[in-house]
């Protein structure tokens, strides 16, 4: 059962109760993440991830990690382009102390001068992890290159310059301005009790009122067609990706089956073209990313950098072919069970279920429940299938490639 209920101070809670389960998973979700910093604060939202879980004037970070240990819990973070999330898991008996601990740190972060700079010197080794990652990489250049300018663009890490110049002051409010009960979804599921939650949640309040949503503008830039960077990798890191609507529009429902019909599978005619059929790739794959006002559809392969223009023919060949004729029947088909497996599978874990209820409700402002997202995908059919594919996959796509090539090694692709 899940329950959705406004605090007088403003916080927005959510719970899934699940009768049959012994530990439940509590998040504080923020709506805010790197898209709503300034230049001079790109990497702010993930250096709050960082710090907040160092503790706050009555708690060390190892006081606060000793007493989850003790109960058997595990307590983690992540950020986003557009939210950032702080979570706990634990035994039903043990939330009390899982959501003090989380509204401590939420609202009474200790900033320590010298936590704050450890916490800077690891963000800094962070970023030059991920950049010796090429696999993530490419997926970074292909954003750069999708949404030039704009802070859809940037690495959620931020930058060296920008993570050493960002001192404890800035940080801090920044966590004033955003960091407020009307931009904040307090989700719960597993052993929990809506009203018992409600008030351990309204008790743990100590921060500033008020609050809302960040206000965004979205892209403004042309697409820039391609980016290469050069490495000397033993494999080619191919990303090919296609601008869709936000993640609001009526149709994401079609767009989910047209990517997974295309890459989401093993079953998927891009896994089955380049890996199975012709061996050209290990890594085959499609994905969406949305956001509030604009979205992604993405497919990649990484190869051997000798194949890399094959696996890329391949690749524009199979999304020409859906462009004009759309999916199949046994297409359809494997697609909404796939969907519809997954959905279920995802009901067995308390963290899955909080994860899903939370982001309904800050994202979409509502949390439907598994029966109508079932109904929604059901309800696709292969005319709307083909009438998002014809418009998401005629437009002009942008190319990331990493690996040993130069700049102008590669033309711009596009479906013919």
């Amino acid at each position: 059962m899940i329950r959705t209920t406004r605090l007088d101070n403003g916080i927005t809670v959510v719970t899934e109760t699940m009768p049959h389960v012994a530990s439940v998973t509590a998040g504080f979700w923020v709506g805010t993440g790197s898209r709503d910093e300034e230049p001079a604060l790109a990497g702010a939202s993930h250096f709050l991830e960082h710090l907040l879980f160092k503790g706050s004037p009555t708690r060390t970070a190892e006081e606060i990690a000793e007493a989850v240990d003790a109960v058997g819990g595990d307590m983690n973070a992540f950020t986003t382009k557009e939210l950032t999330a702080f979570y706990v898991r634990v035994l039903g008996e043990s939330l009390e102390l899982g959501l003090d601990i989380l509204s401590d740190v939420m609202w009474n972060p200790a900033f320590r001068p010298e936590e704050v700079e450890a916490e800077r010197q690891v963000i800094l080794e962070e970023i030059l992890m991920h950049s010796d990652e090429p696999a993530d990489l490419v997926h970074d250049r292909l954003l750069e290159a999708m949404y030039p300018g704009h802070p859809l663009g940037r690495d959620v890490l931020g930058d060296e310059d920008s993570v050493e110049a960002m001192d404890g002051g800035a940080i801090s409010g920044f966590h004033a301005h955003h960091y407020r009960p009307g931009n904040i979804v307090v989700a719960l599921a597993g052993a929990v009790e809506h009203e018992r939650a409600l008030e351990m949640i309204d008790a743990g309040f100590t921060g500033r009122t008020g609050g809302s949503a960040p206000t965004r503008s979205g892209p403004e830039e042309p697409a820039l067609p391609v980016s290469v960077t050069n490495r000397p990798t033993e494999q080619a890191h191919v990303v090919v990706g296609f601008p869709t609507p936000g993640r609001h529009d009526p149709e994401r429902f079609a767009l989910s089956v047209l990517d997974h019909v295309l890459g989401g599978g093993l079953s998927s005619r891009l896994f089955q073209e380049i890996r199975e059929r012709r061996g050209l790739a290990y890594s085959v794959y499609s994905y969406r990313s949305t956001f509030e006002d604009t979205g992604i559809l993405a497919f990649y392969a990484g190869t051997a950098p000798a194949r890399a223009r094959e696996v890329l023919d391949r690749m524009m060949g199979e999304l020409e072919r859906m462009a004009d004729s759309g999916a199949t029947e046994r297409e359809l088909a494997v697609a909404k069970g796939h969907m519809r497996g997954e959905t279920a599978l995802s009901l067995e874990d308390s963290a899955a279920r909080m994860s899903r209820v939370a982001r309904s409700q800050l994202l979409h402002g509502e949390v439907l429940e598994v029966e109508d997202v079932v109904t929604r995908v059901e309800a696709v059919s292969l005319e709307d299938v083909a009438k998002v594919a014809k418009a998401t996959l005629n437009q002009t796509p942008v190319l990331a490639v990493v690996g040993p090539f130069g700049q102008d090694s590669f033309q711009a692709p596009r479906v013919a």
